[in-house]
């Protein structure tokens, strides 16, 4: 598959200058409109391995607003796979944007209690679905697995200028710690975590790192203190945020995973945790 590199544009910020820090956006969410940022560098190896495989179906599962489900929808789409798309919980029409993106690009959908959904890797409930379905690549919920790791590992190598960390959010962890393997010495990565409670994905990268590379880093770290009350919640101080970020600089942020991140690292350059000097990037995933 083509390779597929995402622009880097340094932000003009007066309260980064008053802290003498630069600041960096790697704008994956211009990779593609369907196939965005992460969800792109998940899909990526895993295309790869499908169809080496000889699979010609990819099923995944998500939530009824799932980022990864619309993006594994427009990713068969255009290279030739069928898709399904297992939801949780039951289904509700009519169907919100998320999930009519996914039908419209030929994604069958069927949806899975949240009893069973919690069983969703158990064999006796893939079995259940190999016999609906038929025979099909799986895809984790999220995208989350080795190959995913993999496609995130290669960001790094694409940003030309000398940086000393590099952030993004967290979700599953599969993204940090793709791109924490990624970094050269004396680089560190720094994930924010979109979920209220997730102190466990740091268990979780370390986890993955070891599955897809042998041994965890010891180059990265979690902040757990910008989710503003849990995952897909807002707050009128996360919303002021977004609308003087989009009037200072032009930019919709995405709220639920990118806005919590780069609050957190204004958050941060405001307290003076990042040295004078400091070089940072900042993973705009979608």
């Amino acid at each position: 598959m083509q390779a597929v590199t995402s622009p880097l544009t340094e932000l003009r910020d007066d309260r980064l200058r008053a802290r003498d820090v630069r600041l960096y956006l790697k704008r994956d969410d211009l990779i593609s409109p369907e196939i965005p940022g992460n969800k792109w560098r998940k899909l990526k190896y895993n295309l790869i391995a499908a169809r080496e495989r000889g699979h010609d179906t990819l099923l995944t599962f998500g939530g009824a607003y799932s980022n990864h489900i619309r993006a594994t929808a427009a990713a068969g789409a255009r290279f030739g796979f069928d898709t399904v798309g297992v939801i949780r919980g039951e289904e509700h029409l009519p169907l919100n944007d998320s999930l009519s993106q996914a039908v419209s690009h030929g994604m069958r959908l069927a949806y899975m209690d949240r009893a069973t959904y919690r069983r969703k890797a158990e064999a006796d409930v893939l079995d259940t679905l190999a016999a609906e379905f038929g025979d099909f690549y799986l895809l984790p919920e999220g995208g989350t697995n080795t190959l995913a790791l993999r496609g995130c590992m290669e960001l790094p190598a694409e940003i030309a200028p000398d940086f000393d960390v590099l952030c993004c959010a967290c979700g599953t962890g599969g993204t940090l710690a793709g791109l924490a393997a990624g970094l050269r010495s004396g680089q560190r990565a720094l994930g924010f975590s979109a979920l209220k409670g997730g102190e466990f994905l740091a268990s979780d990268v370390r986890r993955l790192q070891v599955e897809a590379f042998g041994a965890a880093t010891g180059n990265w770290s979690i902040a757990f203190d910008s989710h503003f009350g849990g995952y897909a919640k807002r707050t009128p101080e996360l919303d002021a945020f977004v609308a003087d970020f989009r009037a200072r600089h032009d930019v919709t942020l995405d709220w639920v995973y990118v806005a919590k991140m780069l609050h957190g690292v204004f958050s941060r350059v405001h307290a003076g945790e990042f040295p004078a000097g400091t070089a940072i990037v900042a993973v705009v995933t979608g």
